[in-house]
Parts: structure tokens; C-alpha cells; sequence
């Protein structure tokens, strides 16, 4: 059966820098109180015009060459995002064809800040089928235009950036490399404590003046429950992940998490006993980019040269709905 290896990777973050003193100019913040709460600096939010399909080619092609291939390598896409360009069909067929890859197919994931992973958890599924040889995985992300910039919504609207990720999977025969495992979790009970009510096909018409005066078009989170949940699941799933292949945390070179919060990031790292440099971390300057943010780092630390053939590479993330997952991979 064949393995699922990462031939390439790729990001592509807008140009537009927002600091946390450009936040507190619209609403009632400070740069001593979001790196407080969040760790987040600053973050790129998309100019006008710009759209989460043109990121998704950039970051696409950028992994497409360090992959040594080109687009019509590609026999399908598969595409995370909880913001697509539109409210229908998915950002994956707009990506598509911006490739000029008619007639292949392109999956949407709408499964949040867990979208790559579960992208991921796809992906290998139909290489190690024999389905499809090369797959396009992307998460893609555009918060800024959807966030309350008062401070009624500044607990949310300081997390959030926009961006793209994407990695070129491929199948191989080479022994011992490649997607070990992945482990994908859902728990909807608690999709209200991080969610956006507005608009909804549940109501007619889709939104009112009402929903827009209520603030409900806006994402809305119970950031005490998210946060408890985050820092239970994520070490679980790795551990989970761990014990399906008879590892143990000692065997991990490196952990890409989400990147939801810095805080979240540093409890799970205590609670896996890793050590600062087994840990990547970019929310820093980058914020909380959504189903964007495991692939931006997993292309940042590529190039920063933090892993080696043959190291143990973990995923995880957890976010709305509430999702989460982890994998494995022997680099």
C-alpha cells in the first residue's frame, strides 16, 4: 500500500500588516493587553480585492514548485476554509480553475481551525487507496472582513489573520516515510460556544436588519470553555496519534499546532513535556489564520530548516464545532 509524502509546501500571507496599536485605535485595546491574553503582535489582513482564491493559487504554486512539479501534476484538490469567497459553491472549484485544472476534482472542508488535518486525513486516505496519486491540500482564510472592529467584538476581532497554506501530497513506495496516522474528533454539542449564527439558511431571508443590528453576522466565542476544551483534546490527540504507531512524546522532532492562541500552544507543550524548539509557534506575527495556520507553519519551519528526513512530525488542531484531529509523519 502506498504512503502519502509531502512533496512541497507553500504560503502566502497578505502584504497588509496590522499591529496591535493599529487595534487599539479603533477600539478600547492595547498591544500590553492582547499579548497578554493571546501572545498575537500583529497580523496581515487582505487589502480590497484581494481574495481567498488568489492567496490559495499563491500559496499553491509557491508548493507546487518546491515540489519540483506543476499544476497539471495534480489529479485533485482539497480545500479548508470556513470563509470561501462566496456563499456558494466552494473556494476549491474558483482554485481550479485559476490552475487550469479542468475536469479534476476539488473537495471543500468546512471543519474550521481543524480543516488541514482533516484535509489531511482525506487526502491519504484516497493516495493510500490508489484513488488519486498527487493531491493539493489547502486551507485558506480570510477573517478580517467578518470581525467586529469595536470593542463590543474585540475579543475575537484581535485573534484573527488571513492567509494561505498548501502542500503537494504525493504517494511513494520508500519504507518507512510518510503519513503515519491521522485521528479526526467532533463533538457538536458545543458548536454555540465558537460559532457565527448569521446568515443562516434556517431563516428567511438568510440575514435581516435585525441579525446585523444584534451583531450576529459576527463570530461569537465562550473563550473560557473553548480554551478548557483546546488544551484537553489537542495533547489527547497527539498521544492518540502516539499509541496507533507505539511512539511515545520522547520520539517527537516536531509539533505544528494550531495556532489559536499562544497560551493554548505553550499549555499543550507543557503537557506533552516538549522543549521550546520542538515546537513551532507563528501566531505571533501572523495571528489565528483559521485552517491556514498548521500549513503557513509547517512551510515556515520547512524553510527555517527545522526538519530532517526522518524526523517525527506531529500535526494537531482543535477548533469550532467543536473539531479536532492529529497526524503523524515520518518526514
Amino acid at each position: 500500500m502506498p504512503r502519502t509524502v509531502f512533496a512541497g509546501t507553500g504560503f502566502y500571507v497578505p502584504e497588509r500588516v496590522v499591529t496591535n496599536a493599529d487595534l487599539s485605535e479603533l477600539m478600547d485595546t492595547s498591544n500590553e493587553w492582547i499579548v497578554e491574553r493571546t501572545g498575537i503582535e500583529e497580523r496581515r489582513w487582505v487589502p480590497d480585492g484581494l481574495t481567498g482564491t488568489e492567496m490559495a493559487k499563491r500559496a499553491s504554486l509557491m508548493a507546487l514548485e518546491d515540489a519540483g512539479m506543476v499544476a497539471s501534476d495534480v489529479d485533485a484538490i482539497v480545500l479548508a476554509t470556513l470563509t470561501p469567497d462566496v456563499f456558494f459553491p466552494g473556494t476549491g472549484v474558483f482554485l481550479q480553475h485559476e490552475l487550469g485544472l479542468e475536469g479534476v476534482p476539488a473537495l471543500d472542508i468546512r471543519a474550521q481551525c481543524s480543516g488541514f488535518v482533516y484535509g489531511l486525513s482525506v487526502a491519504d486516505a484516497w493516495i493510500r487507496s490508489g484513488q488519486y496519486k498527487t493531491i493539493l491540500l489547502v486551507g485558506v482564510e480570510i477573517q478580517s472582513t467578518g470581525l467586529d472592529l469595536t470593542t463590543r467584538g474585540r475579543d475575537l476581532a484581535v485573534l484573527f489573520g488571513d492567509g494561505a497554506g498548501a502542500a503537494v501530497l504525493t504517494a511513494t513506495e520508500e519504507e518507512g516515510r510518510g503519513v503515519l496516522s491521522t485521528h479526526i474528533h467532533a463533538d457538536g454539542q458545543h458548536a454555540r460556544m465558537l460559532w457565527a449564527e448569521s446568515p443562516s439558511s434556517q431563516s428567511n431571508p438568510r440575514i435581516s436588519a435585525e441579525d446585523i443590528a444584534a451583531g450576529r453576522h459576527y463570530p461569537m466565542m465562550v473563550g473560557k470553555e473553548v480554551f478548557k476544551h483546546a488544551v484537553a483534546r489537542m495533547p489527547e490527540a497527539v498521544h492518540e496519534a502516539l499509541a496507533a504507531n507505539e511512539l511515545t512524546t520522547e520520539d517527537i522532532d516536531l509539533l505544528v499546532p494550531h495556532q489559536a492562541n499562544l497560551r493554548i500552544s505553550q499549555m499543550v507543550q507543557r503537557r506533552l513535556q516538549l522543549r521550546d524548539d520542538q515546537v513551532v509557534n507563528n501566531i505571533q506575527r501572523y495571528g489565528n489564520t483559521t485552517a491556514a495556520t498548521i500549513p503557513i507553519a509547517l512551510a515556515e519551519a520547512i524553510r527555517d530548516e527545522r526538519l530532517e528526513r526522518g524526523d517525527l512530525l506531529a500535526l494537531v488542531a482543535f477548533g469550532s464545532g467543536f473539531t479536532w484531529g492529529s497526524a503523524l509523519i515520518r518526514w
